[in-house]
């Protein structure tokens, strides 16, 4: 997630941001929109370093050096060891003034996704779970207890649905629950298009009637399977399936990465997970290590 603005006397005068996956990067569709022409005052600020690779789009550096921008100001280095350094390096060495990293704490935790996928290999990792002041998490049946306030729902859709690309669940869960694992908020200035819904299913055991394989849901869904069961009826339905070896319970961990971070098709691969799912599939992520960041919910035993 990259924006930038460029500045002349302590006045905004274009902005521009990555809008898409593949789509121009923020500084190289400023300079497009922009309709004057550039001061030798006038400064770029971006909060991540500009890049000098090409990839989907042209290097941004070119961009900025054929405009004549001379003074750049970026928030962190670029973590793709394709870049990591060389933007800077290539606009110093062609005269531009650049200052940075600038509060390279507040743009890696805005980035923590992208970030994540370039120095461990594998998305962030967010557990999200709910209990009762006593510690209670379900009925003592297994039957689902509803713990959060109002409130804390909001919040939770708000802050947590909402800034992930896909929440992740074990299949008890849709068996159980049949969640709808949707960005559902009253605040309208939160984008409401929910992030993409991942079902952790080794023995292919997803209901054909659950919610999230159902009708417009089920081009959101991706299962995670280990069976090679026929998934064609999911398939023509526009849920994607994924084989992943098992090892010990378990999936093979970066064979799943691989398979979660790769682009292929209309997939443009996840850098983040909100995973909520159930104990069984807490456990599996604490155990592996791979969890960065634990949110717990605390709701009274009556909710």
């Amino acid at each position: 997630m990259v924006g930038a603005v460029l500045v002349r006397d302590g006045q905004i005068i274009s902005e521009a941001w990555h809008e898409e996956f593949g789509a121009e990067h923020a500084e190289r569709l400023l300079i497009k929109i922009f309709d004057q022409d550039i001061q030798p005052d006038d400064a770029l600020y971006v909060n991540l370093e500009p890049c000098s690779h090409s990839g989907k789009t042209p290097p941004c550096t070119d961009a900025i050096i054929e405009a004549g921008i001379k003074h750049v100001v970026f928030g962190m280095l670029d973590p793709n060891p394709a870049v990591n350094g060389r933007g800077v390096e290539i606009l110093r060495n062609t005269g531009v003034d650049v200052i940075g990293p600038i509060d390279s704490v507040m743009c890696r935790r805005f980035n923590r996704g992208f970030v994540s996928l370039h120095e461990q290999g594998r998305p962030w990792i967010t557990i999200k779970q709910a209990k009762t002041s006593d510690g209670k998490i379900a009925n003592e049946d297994g039957s689902p207890l509803k713990i959060t306030s109002p409130q804390q729902d909001e919040w939770s859709h708000e802050n947590l649905r909402a800034t992930h690309d896909a929440i992740l669940v074990g299949v008890e869960t849709v068996i159980r629950d049949d969640p709808l694992l949707t960005v559902r908020s009253k605040n309208k200035k939160i984008d409401q298009v929910s992030p993409l819904r991942i079902v952790l299913d080794p023995e292919m055991r997803t209901p054909l009637d659950a919610k999230i394989v159902s009708g417009d849901m089920a081009k959101g869904t991706c299962i995670i399977t280990a069976s090679d069961s026929d998934s064609s009826e999911l398939k023509s339905r526009g849920v994607r399936v994924f084989q992943v070896p098992v090892e010990s319970g378990c999936f093979v961990w970066d064979n799943l990465w691989s398979v979660l971070r790769t682009p292929v098709d209309n997939f443009c691969g996840i850098k983040s997970i909100l995973v909520e799912g159930g104990p069984t599939t807490w456990k599996a992520f604490k155990e592996a290590g791979v969890v960065d960041e634990e949110v717990v919910l605390v709701g009274s035993s009556e909710s």
